[in-house]
């Protein structure tokens, strides 16, 4: 998700969002514990997208 993406969302969806990632990312190192993930750059993208929402969240609220 790009930056511009993510400051749209309100405060609820974004943490939406957030949780709905970490679910993933939780998910996707299950997966990468059995069995090696096809692609692991999917990791590394998963862990900056929540990372660039949970930023923004934190931007959002101190603004307010």
């Amino acid at each position: 998700m790009k930056s511009a993406e993510i400051k749209e969302l309100s405060l609820k969806e974004l943490q939406e969002r957030i949780e709905t990632a970490k679910a993933q990312l939780a998910k996707l190192k299950v997966q990468h514990a059995v069995s090696p993930v096809e692609n692991p750059s999917i990791i590394k993208k998963s862990r900056r997208d929540i990372a660039r929402m949970l930023t923004i969240l934190r931007q959002k609220t101190s603004n307010c």
